[in-house]
């Protein structure tokens, strides 16, 4: 069966079930129908003492992904059925790798939160609102710059863009205000996917409705002809933006398919943004649980290291125990294993790639000082000779692997990595440190993540990224945290290059100020805010028939 055949073989149980399992008053629920809702945070009850909170990554993904998601509600179904009160917090999916090349990010196999079609596609409209509160600060803008420009705004230096919730490569740059004065003014433009824009960013970095306005209002959409900022409250945009969002702001409850609690708030990709869903709902979760399992996106030099950087800085949290999700088909992978052989055994690719693997728990435990355990996602080609490699290179650093069999049996399968996780808890301490210190400079902010994280030998910065530093600096932002957009493919910006390399050079081509959401845009490499479709998308295997079931989304 495929992962949307199961989903659609289970029948959920009415969301207000759900919100009782979870702790959740009725009165704190709005209702999207029979099996979703979002929370009203105000209207909880508190639980008495933090929530563990347990962080799901992964070591450096295929193109197809290592099953974090998947991983994580496993997990979480795990813990249900050693008998412990968790629930399990996950970002929503982007309309552009539904339709691309990833498919959705709902889970799969047994390990998945439902409706997944819902979730898959406009689930309760959080990415339109982000979409529309973004393109009403741009039109804004060009609105006072055509109204007569009393603010004095630059319109070559308009660093606000409009975005989509597509791949879709043809609007990355554009050129907006054409024919005729009635038009606007002519300038050079672009998009953005949604998921990559600072609405999103502030959405899920936000403490509730006010601190929103507040970021929003902070929000720089360009210069003056003098160089200086302009922001979002000066065009007076943020009472509508906040508007816009009043109800995307609140997290959402469904169910995985053993009917335990789930919340699915924000959506930040995790190699052009933060990646990781939102405080208010991770605070939400671990207000209502002992354990609180939550992801964060692509491997961890990415997700885990902006989840610990930027959101838990931001937040005052932090992990208890981080699962590192590893799979031998990324391990060969990365052992120089052909593409199209990646589900053949190959020990000695394995015990290539697992370089790899090694580097991200040793950055998770040592770099970061947090508990670690290994999931690896099995697979029917997985060998014991291969198993064994792994095991020995992990156990060399102090770190148990455990094998994780959620797709094919659910809760079942994640139980072992569940009582691992437990054990974490209660036996290893957390003592998170920071890559980097926010009273650092930008230029050194960047480095230590290069050095410590990435293990690069330098950082070369672009001559425009030395301009955008410098200005940043003079206009008061040097003491943001930084987040880096790097291909998720590799340690460094070179997606071929895969393993564990070490002394390459990190190229930083620009930075891009986010005030609003509190940090600074490291743009490395090829890396673009707006992804193009493959050859194939995953859109021409979607279909919906006369009495409206939907096929084809994985």
């Amino acid at each position: 069966m495929s992962d949307i055949e199961i989903a659609q073989s289970v029948i959920p149980e009415k969301i207000e079930k759900i919100a009782e399992k979870a702790g959740i008053p009725e009165q704190a629920l709005e209702r999207y129908g029979n099996y979703k809702a979002k929370i009203d945070p105000d209207g909880i009850r508190k639980r008495e003492g933090r929530g563990k909170l347990i962080l799901v990554t992964a070591m450096t993904p295929t193109p197809a992904g290592e099953g974090k998601t998947t991983t994580a509600i496993g997990l979480h179904d795990g813990l249900r059925l050693l008998g412990k009160d968790s629930i399990v917090v996950l970002r929503e999916p982007s309309l552009g790798p539904v339709f691309g090349v990833k498919g959705g990010a709902a889970g799969g196999g047994w390990a998945q939160v439902i409706p997944m079609e819902d979730i898959n596609l406009h689930f309760t409209g959080d990415f339109h609102a982000v979409t529309a509160a973004n393109n009403l600060l741009a039109a804004m803008t060009d609105n006072h710059i055509y109204q007569g420009n009393a603010l004095n705004i630059d319109p070559r230096r308009i660093t606000w863009k409009r975005v989509l919730d597509m791949n879709d490569r043809q609007l990355r740059n554009i050129v907006s205000g054409l024919n005729g004065k009635a038009n606007g003014v002519p300038r050079e433009d672009g998009f953005d996917i949604t998921a990559a824009s600072e609405i999103m960013a502030i959405l899920c970095l936000a403490a509730d409705l006010p601190d929103l306005k507040k970021r929003l209002a902070s929000i720089v959409v360009g210069y003056t002809y003098s160089g200086e900022p302009v922001t979002a409250g000066q065009l007076h945009a943020e009472g509508a933006m906040a508007a816009l969002l009043k109800d995307a702001v609140k997290p959402n409850l469904v169910q995985t398919l053993e009917h335990n609690p789930a919340i699915i708030h924000g959506g930040p990709f995790a190699n052009i943004a933060h990646g990781c869903n939102s405080i208010i709902a991770t605070k939400t979760g671990m207000s209502l649980c002992e354990y609180t399992v939550t992801e964060a996106g692509f491997g961890s030099d990415l997700g885990a290291e902006k989840f610990l950087d930027i959101k838990c800085r931001t937040a005052g949290i932090a992990p208890d125990a981080v699962v590192i999700v590893a799979s031998m088909r990324a391990l060969r992978f990365h052992g120089g294993a052909d593409k199209k052989a990646l589900n053949i055994p190959d020990a000695a690719a394995v015990g290539r790639g697992v370089a790899n693997l090694i580097r991200h728990v040793d950055n998770m435990k040592n770099v970061f000082g947090l508990p670690v355990a290994v999931a690896m996602n099995r697979f029917p080609d997985d060998t014991p000779e291969e198993l064994r490699i792994v095991r020995e290179a992990v156990s060399a650093l102090g770190v148990h692997t455990v094998d994780s069999d959620v797709w094919a049996s659910g809760g079942k399968g994640g139980a072992a990595l569940a009582e691992e996780v437990v054990r974490l808890c209660s036996e290893e301490t957390a003592d998170l440190h920071f890559a980097y210190e926010l009273t650092d400079d930008v230029a050194d902010k960047i480095k230590k993540v290069a050095a410590k994280v990435y293990r690069a030998g330098s950082v070369e910065f672009s001559a425009q990224a030395k301009k955008a530093m410098k200005e940043i600096a003079e206009t008061g932002y040097a003491r943001l945290p930084v987040c880096i957009a790097k291909t998720q493919y590799s340690f460094s910006d070179n997606a071929k290059s895969l393993g564990a390399p070490e002394d390459f050079v990190l190229s930083v081509k620009d930075l891009k100020l986010c005030a609003g959401a509190g940090f600074i845009v490291a743009l490395t490499g090829e890396i673009m805010r707006m992804p193009g479709l493959p050859k194939v998308p995953a859109a021409e295997n979607i279909d919906i028939d006369a009495e409206g079931n939907i096929s084809g989304l994985f």
